[in-house]
């Protein structure tokens, strides 16, 4: 019971870390949202439970490695194989969003690296469906017309894109020795992770904070201020948002050894950041074309870590005392 009653402690830390009314769709407003003749007006700055595209709110701010662009997808999940990415010869070319790999032996105090770090407003962010609502709703790319027209976004807008890309990133067979899941309710998403964790387990959820007031800086050179924290784990839980009319997380785990580090981190212009990283330190199973091995320079087999985004979590479970 006290592991349980622990459980429900994380579950209230997480609701108040992606905002305040984490579940902000009532049945009232689900049924406005849905009708025909309300959807469209929900579209819009002040109704941010339906989807929009962070590059709605803001340009990228870059410094000499990246070019001007607007972000068309910042919620891309780390273990896609059809992320876009160019040669290194193309680096001023490519998605920021990609920049967030980096190598293991980088985990030092003064190590600088360019890093892709949005600080949105997290309480726009769309919220949680009641499970009952969330499963009542088609969630597949062969309904992606019919879930079309249940938003009212058109077949060729930027959401209708993202939707899709998400719903296809959801049916990716996952890799050798990976267990994944598309929660699309908070309730799928803690069944999903108690199955793996365990209740008897001590869970604790991480997340990157940002420690400084908002900047519209992504894409920076941040320096590492002090050595990284290991944070010790017998299993662990990823979570990564996708872009979705409400909140859908991608959760995986896998059976090879992942290490995870808090890393505090300052930007060139002067924001902070202390950062959830994590490191895979067996990638055989990856695909070749996997978009870390092209940014990062490297092959199968080899290290890869990457930086989360404040709206991705992980969560770890260590033994009891």
């Amino acid at each position: 019971m006290e592991s349980a009653a622990s459980f429900v402690l994380l579950l209230s830390i997480v609701l108040c870390a992606h905002g305040s009314g984490a579940r902000d769709m009532t049945e009232k407003h689900w049924t406005e949202s849905t009708n025909t003749n309300q959807v469209k007006k929900q579209v819009d700055d002040n109704h941010p439970s339906i989807l929009r595209l962070h590059s709605m709110d803001v340009h990228i701010k870059h410094d000499n490695n990246v070019h001007d662009k607007q972000d068309n997808d910042a919620h891309r999940g780390i273990h896609t194989e059809h992320v876009h990415a160019y040669p290194s010869s193309n680096m001023d070319h490519m998605d920021p969003s990609l920049f967030v790999f980096f190598r293991m032996e980088d985990l030092k105090a003064g190590k600088k690296m360019v890093i892709y770090f949005p600080h949105w407003d997290l309480s726009k962010s769309p919220k949680f469906l009641p499970r009952e609502k969330a499963d009542d709703i088609p969630f597949s790319s062969r309904e992606l017309t019919n879930i079309l027209q249940l938003f009212s976004f058109s077949r060729g807008s930027p959401q209708a894109e993202v939707m899709e890309d998400s719903l296809r990133q959801c049916e990716f067979k996952p890799i050798e020795g990976e267990i994944k899941i598309c929660a699309t309710s908070l309730e799928s998403m803690l069944d999903f992770v108690s199955s793996i964790l365990g209740l008897k387990s001590q869970i604790k959820v991480l997340a990157t904070t940002h420690l400084t007031s908002k900047s519209n800086t992504l894409v920076q050179n941040y320096t590492v201020l002090a050595a990284p924290k290991e944070i010790s784990a017998t299993n662990l839980v990823a979570c990564h948002r996708l872009s979705y009319p409400y909140a859908v997380f991608h959760c995986h785990s896998t059976e090879s050894k992942i290490r995870v580090f808090k890393v505090l981190l300052a930007g060139e212009d002067g924001a902070k950041v202390y950062a959830v990283a994590v490191c895979h330190t067996d990638t055989t199973q990856w695909s070749r074309n996997h978009v870390s091995f092209r940014m990062l320079g490297t092959e199968p087999g080899l290290p890869v870590c990457h930086f989360f985004q404040a709206d991705h979590f992980v969560w770890i479970s260590s033994p009891t005392s």
